[in-house]
C-alpha cells in the first residue's frame, strides 16, 4: 500500500467517519516529489572554468590556475536568489570539462590547483553553508561525460564518477536535487589522448547501481535526468512547458534503444502522457542569459523582468518546476544587470500572489462528497494545499461557485489538484457572473500541482468552476483569484 494511500485512511479514522476519501487515480507521486512540488521555483547556478575562457562547453584542457574568481561571494549570489523567491540552488559541481568546484580526492583537476584561495578553497561548501544561511535548498549537478579524465569510456571512469558522487553527498549537507545531463560521450582531451570516445549510453554508466547510492546516501534528493527517475527534463531549454503538461510520463528511447540520458524522445517530455507510466514530472530549464555560464558580450542580453514573468506562467503556471539559470561572473558574483532584472521579477511575483481575492468567499458546489464537511467546497480557500473538494465518485463534471459578496477584478486564476489521489481532471472551465448570466472566461486541460490562467482583467462578483472532463471524480484542493501587479 503506498504511502499516499496509507496517509489519506488514517485522515479518514481520525475524523470518525464512515465516508471514505476517493480511490487514488492513476500513478502517483512519491512522498519526496510531493515535497519537491511544493518548491517550484529554484536556480542553476552554472560556475567554472568556461567562466574565465568564454566558452559554453569546456574541451578538458583547461588549465586549473584560469579559475580565479576576483571577489567570489556565494552569500551575495544565494542573497539575490532568495529575495527573488527561489526556494534552492543547483551548483554545477563538475561540468563537462571535469573541472571540480571542490578539493576532490580523487583528482587535482579542481580548485586545490587553482590560483583563487591559493588552492585552500571550496566552491561547493561555500555555496552549500549560503543556501543555509539563506534558507534556500541546495542541489549539485555533477556531469557523466568528463572531457579531462583519462579513463572516461572506460570502467575505471564509473569508479571514479560514484567515488565523486559519495564525496558531493556526504560532506555537504542535504541535497535536495541531483542533476544527471544527458550529454555524454564524444571529443575531448582525455588526459592527453585528444580523441574522441563513444559510449553505449544505455550501459556504461551503470544507472542502476548509481541510483542506489544517490537513495543510500541522499534518500530525500530528487534526481533528475531524460529518464528521471524522479523529474524529467521538458524537452526544450527555451523556458516553457507544453499546453497541457501531464505529470505521468512514459520515457521513449530512440531507434528501438533503451531510454536513458541522452537516448530519450526528448519531445515527449513537453506534454509527457495522460496515463503515463509513472509520475516524472517536469523541470523547465532555462538560462536567464543566452548562454549558460556568463559571458561579458551578453551583458545587454539578459531576459527582462516581462519576460521572466511569462516564462513562469508557462512552466510553474503549467504544473511544472521552474529553474533559471543565474551564471556567476567572472568575480563569482551575480552581475547586476541579471539581479536587477531578477529582482524587479520576484517583486512583481510576490505582489500578485500575495494576494489571494477568492479568501473569505462564499463557497457552494453542485455536489459535496457524502455530505461530508471534509470534502466541502470551502476546503478550496482554506490555503491548506492538503485539504480538498471532493464529490461522489460518479459525478465527474460538477461545478463549484464562488461568491465574493462584492465586485473584484483579477486577471489570474489558480488551480490545485490534491496530489495524492493522482492527476484526476482532463479538462476544466472558469465561468464569470456577467449580467444575470455565466459567461465562459477561461479553459484548460490539466490541472496537477499548480495551473494558472494569464488574461485579460475580469471584474465580477461571482467565479465558477466547471470540471468538463474528468477520469475519476476531482479532488481539488486550490481555487485562487489573483490582480497580476504591474
Amino acid at each position: 500500500m503506498s504511502i499516499a494511500v496509507v496517509s489519506l485512511l488514517t485522515l479518514s479514522s481520525s475524523f470518525g467517519a464512515s465516508v471514505e476519501p476517493p480511490t487514488p487515480y492513476g500513478v502517483l507521486p512519491s512522498e519526496r516529489q510531493q515535497k519537491w512540488h511544493e518548491l517550484e521555483f529554484y536556480g542553476f547556478v552554472h560556475f567554472t572554468v568556461n567562466t574565465f575562457t568564454d566558452k559554453e562547453w569546456g574541451y578538458g584542457d583547461e588549465s586549473a590556475e584560469i579559475f580565479n574568481p576576483t571577489d567570489f561571494d556565494a552569500n551575495q549570489i544565494a542573497s539575490v536568489a532568495q529575495e527573488a523567491g527561489m526556494k534552492g540552488l543547483i551548483l554545477t559541481c563538475k561540468h563537462h570539462d571535469g573541472f571540480c568546484l571542490w578539493p576532490s580526492k580523487y583528482t587535482e583537476h579542481s580548485v586545490v590547483k587553482s590560483t583563487w584561495r591559493n588552492g585552500k578553497g571550496d566552491v561547493v561548501r561555500e555555496v552549500s553553508d549560503a543556501c543555509g544561511k539563506h534558507g534556500l535548498k541546495f542541489g549539485v549537478y555533477v556531469s557523466p561525460w568528463d572531457r579531462n579524465h583519462a579513463e572516461y569510456g572506460r570502467p575505471a571512469y564509473i569508479k571514479y564518477y560514484r567515488s565523486q558522487l559519495r564525496e558531493l553527498l556526504t560532506n555537504y549537507g542535504p541535497i535536495f536535487e541531483i542533476w544527471f545531463d544527458g550529454a555524454n560521450g564524444g571529443d575531448g582531451w582525455y588526459g592527453g589522448a585528444k580523441e574522441k570516445r563513444t559510449i553505449d549510453r544505455s550501459t556504461y554508466y551503470g544507472w542502476d547501481v548509481t541510483r542506489q547510492i544517490v537513495r543510500e546516501l541522499q534518500p530525500d534528493a530528487m534526481m533528475f535526468s531524460d529518464v528521471g527517475p524522479d523529474i524529467r527534463w521538458v524537452g526544450n531549454e527555451s523556458g516553457y512547458a507544453g499546453d497541457p503538461c501531464w505529470a505521468a510520463y512514459t520515457p521513449r528511447g530512440v531507434d528501438s534503444q533503451p531510454p536513458c540520458p541522452g537516448q530519450t524522445v526528448y519531445q515527449d517530455g513537453e506534454h509527457g502522457k495522460r496515463n503515463g507510466t509513472y509520475w516524472m514530472p517536469a523541470e523547465v530549464d532555462v538560462s536567464i542569459r543566452p548562454g549558460w555560464f556568463y559571458h561579458a558580450k551578453e551583458d545587454g542580453k539578459v531576459r527582462t523582468p516581462d519576460n521572466l514573468i511569462k516564462l513562469y506562467f508557462e512552466s510553474v503556471g503549467r504544473g511544472a518546476s521552474l529553474l533559471l539559470n543565474l551564471p556567476p561572473d567572472r568575480r563569482g558574483r551575480i552581475h547586476e544587470n541579471d539581479a536587477a532584472s531578477l529582482l524587479e521579477f520576484g517583486r512583481r511575483l510576490k505582489a500578485t500572489f500575495s494576494n489571494d481575492l477568492a479568501r473569505g468567499a462564499k463557497t457552494t458546489a453542485s455536489s459535496t462528497r457524502g455530505n461530508d464537511a471534509r470534502y466541502a467546497a470551502d476546503r478550496v480557500i482554506d490555503g491548506d494545499r492538503n485539504t480538498y473538494w471532493c464529490t461522489d465518485d460518479d459525478m465527474l463534471t460538477p461545478e463549484l461557485m464562488l461568491d465574493m459578496g462584492k465586485p473584484v477584478t483579477f486577471s489570474v486564476v489558480g488551480l490545485r489538484e490534491y496530489l495524492p489521489l493522482g492527476q484526476r481532471v482532463d479538462d476544466w472551465a472558469m465561468d464569470k457572473w456577467d449580467d444575470g448570466d455565466w459567461a465562459e472566461f477561461a479553459q484548460g486541460a490539466s490541472i496537477g500541482n499548480r495551473r494558472l490562467w494569464r488574461g485579460d482583467t475580469v471584474t465580477t462578483d461571482k467565479v465558477r468552476l466547471r470540471i468538463v472532463k474528468a477520469a475519476a471524480c476531482p479532488a481539488i484542493s486550490e481555487v485562487a483569484l489573483y490582480l497580476e501587479a504591474k
